[in-house]
């Protein structure tokens, strides 16, 4: 869907925690043989906190793109927590973002957009709608996932694929002349897939004080096969409509950045004709970080100078719900 919105990302972070988990870690947990991860996911490491919580991520995160964008905390509009999971059930991780960043007196407006992996995105699409109402100048997007405290050693192939990070972009109205902007914005739902990735607990539902409530309701399940079924029968079709032709080919779009759900979830992206060399990964060191996915290999492939000024970029991925989404810009 052609949305041609002004939207210029002029400030980039990320934060990833200290402790590198290497596979044979992992493999140990869950009982698995030596190689078995690499071989399965592609994964070769990622990172897990140690104490870190989510906000306190996000904040380092939104520290780095505030200096590149030459901003003090202070000169934000809005912060938009984008993450697939909440630090607390209440309040908001917003406004624990905010008081990170020392603003808890400054009234700045804090929400969060949550649409799980796809978070960021979402947020992205949000934030344009936002600045080019005239809204808002100056936003701060922060994703931020620690997904290894849900893990289920039971569950091997989703307990070896997830890490935790986070990674934060400044957006803004561009300048006259400027080309940055949103080309293209395109989200589909399909409730039918609500149960294919979930975490049962954490709210109304199973609430730990129910009597026989089960502490596996408060872990990650995944069935990666049915997603990935869902995934193909919708994908084509919904490229299409995001921007025509796309499902075919790359057109003018220089540079992919996908959610890195899994290796195979990325050998998929084979099928559209979209050249190896121009899909950024970060899964073989990272793995799977939920919301902060695409948001840090954006980073990376910026800071590796794979993403230069002037570049059409592809962002898109799916996500828990089932959800599918994407936006085409020009960095």
């Amino acid at each position: 869907m052609q949305v041609n919105i002004p939207l210029k990302i002029i400030g980039l972070g990320r934060y990833l925690p200290k402790r590198v988990v290497p596979n044979s870690e992992i493999e140990e947990l869950c009982g698995l043989s030596a190689g078995w991860v690499e071989r399965r996911n592609g994964v070769r490491e990622r990172r897990w906190v140690t104490d870190e919580t989510s906000s306190f991520m996000s904040a380092e995160a939104a520290r780095e793109a505030l200096d590149e964008a030459k901003l003090k905390p202070d000169q934000l509009d809005l912060i938009i927590n984008a993450s697939g999971t909440g630090e607390q059930a209440i309040p908001d991780t917003g406004s624990l973002i905010q008081r990170q960043l020392g603003l808890g007196k400054s009234g700045i407006p804090a929400m969060t957009v949550h649409t799980t992996c796809l978070s960021f995105v979402a947020a992205m699409d949000v934030a344009s709608n936002f600045i080019h109402s005239g809204r808002y100048k100056n936003i701060l997007i922060a994703s931020a996932d620690v997904a290894s405290c849900g893990i289920n050693p039971k569950e091997p192939e989703s307990a070896s694929l997830v890490g935790d990070a986070a990674a934060a972009v400044v957006v803004t109205r561009p300048e006259a002349g400027d080309p940055s902007m949103i080309h293209h914005a395109h989200f589909k739902t399909y409730g039918d897939g609500a149960y294919l990735t979930t975490i049962m607990g954490g709210g109304s539902r199973f609430h730990p004080r129910f009597a026989g409530h089960n502490p596996e309701d408060d872990l990650f399940h995944m069935d990666g096969p049915a997603v990935l079924r869902m995934v193909r029968g919708i994908a084509h079709e919904f490229l299409d409509e995001l921007y025509p032709g796309l499902s075919q080919g790359m057109l003018d779009v220089d540079v992919i950045v996908p959610h890195q759900a899994s290796k195979v979830g990325l050998m998929m992206l084979e099928r559209f004709g979209w050249k190896e060399q121009k899909i950024i990964r970060t899964i073989e060191t990272l793995g799977n970080c939920v919301a902060a996915s695409i948001p840090a290999t954006l980073y990376q492939g910026v800071r590796d100078g794979r993403i230069q000024r002037g570049d059409k970029v592809l962002l898109v991925g799916t996500g828990a719900g089932l959800s599918i989404g994407g936006l085409v810009l020009t960095f």
